[in-house]
C-alpha cells in the first residue's frame, strides 16, 4: 500500500491517493463482509467487476485527509512529516 499527497489540480488542494494491491483490494472487500456481520469460512476467489483485481486506487478530495502510519496527509496538500 502506498498513501501519498496526489498530483491533482483544483483551487482547494491536490487530493490524496492511495494505491493498493488486488490482494489488499480484496482483504479490504473481506474485512467490509465481517463488519457487516458477513462471515464467511473457507476458500473464496473474489472479483471486481467480474475480474479479478490487480490494483485499487482510492483517491480522497482536497475536503478529506488521510493518516498514515501516524502521519497526516490532507487533502489541501499540508502534510506532517
Amino acid at each position: 500500500m502506498e498513501v501519498k499527497q496526489s498530483n491533482g489540480i483544483s483551487i482547494y488542494g491536490p487530493g490524496v491517493d492511495i494505491k493498493l494491491s488486488g490482494d489488499e483490494v480484496a482483504t479490504a472487500i473481506s474485512a467490509y463482509l465481517t463488519a457487516h456481520d458477513i462471515h464467511v469460512s473457507g476458500a473464496r476467489t473474489i472479483t471486481v467487476n467480474g475480474d479479478l483485481c490487480e490494483s485499487g486506487h482510492i483517491y480522497v478530495d482536497p475536503s478529506g485527509k488521510v493518516i498514515a502510519k501516524g502521519i497526516e496527509f490532507t487533502g489541501r496538500g499540508d502534510k506532517n512529516e
